[in-house]
């Protein structure tokens, strides 16, 4: 069967060469042309990937992404931007998006990033689904989190997450006592290069803290090993 990918993209010629592409590589590909059409068939025809241009009418990408994930629809996104578009990939990417491209492109490196992403996505959703079988919910010190349903609570409060800072601690906490690398969580969490980029990681940690520790500049959850990374442990009584 083949995967179903949904561009969301309102010039024309771009729409029409995207498509045309997608389906000579395989996929069934389906267009929106602006950013609330783009939400209505993301929900109604459930797609594989969403190929989403950043500059889009009525809603933009960012705001069709952070819409999106709201509603717990985890579509792997491949943002498009133009070249002299002001984006923000850290925000881009922490709001969902799994990667981006700017224009202009060649469909061949189009075709070959959605297959990436696939793949990528492919292999975490299997991997996620038996760790989820073995283990329903991960209890840490005060803090439960529930993997399946997406959710955290912290002294049995629920806590509030964008899409990469809950996935981003269900990896900490996957990996309890074990100290990852910043290039490592690039890696696990986003499943992108950034070329030695590592402030997105560092951002993600600060909002980590704010919200799961008592006092955020003496951390007894996120630990920061210096030169290294960090590592997520059992608070000490």
């Amino acid at each position: 069967m083949s995967k179903k990918v949904l561009v969301v993209e309102d010039e024309q010629s771009i729409s029409t060469l995207l498509k045309y592409n997608l389906e000579q590589a395989g996929f069934d590909a389906l267009t929106a042309a602006d950013g609330e059409e783009g939400i209505e068939m993301a929900i109604s025809h459930k797609p594989d990937l969403m190929i989403l241009d950043l500059m889009l009418p009525r809603l933009d990408g960012i705001e069709v992404c952070k819409q999106l994930r709201q509603k717990k629809i985890m579509t792997p996104i491949l943002m498009l931007t133009a070249k002299d578009d002001e984006f923000d990939k850290v925000l881009g990417l922490e709001l969902g998006a799994d990667d981006y491209m700017t224009k202009p492109f060649s469909p061949r490196e189009v075709i070959a990033r959605v297959k990436a992403i696939l793949r990528r996505s492919q292999v975490q959703s299997e991997l996620m689904e038996e760790q989820e079988e073995e283990k329903p919910s991960i209890k840490i010190g005060d803090l439960t989190i529930y993997p399946e349903q997406y959710e955290a609570y912290f002294e049995e409060k629920l806590l509030e997450f964008t899409p990469k800072e809950f996935e981003l601690l269900l990896f900490l906490s996957r990996n309890k006592g074990r100290v990852l690398t910043r290039e490592q969580l690039l890696s696990s969490v986003w499943n992108y290069d950034f070329a030695g980029d590592t402030r997105i990681v560092d951002v993600h940690i600060s909002h980590l803290r704010e919200k799961i520790e008592i006092n955020s500049k003496k951390p007894a959850y996120i630990k920061t090993i210096r030169g290294l990374g960090y590592k997520l442990e059992e608070p000490k009584s």
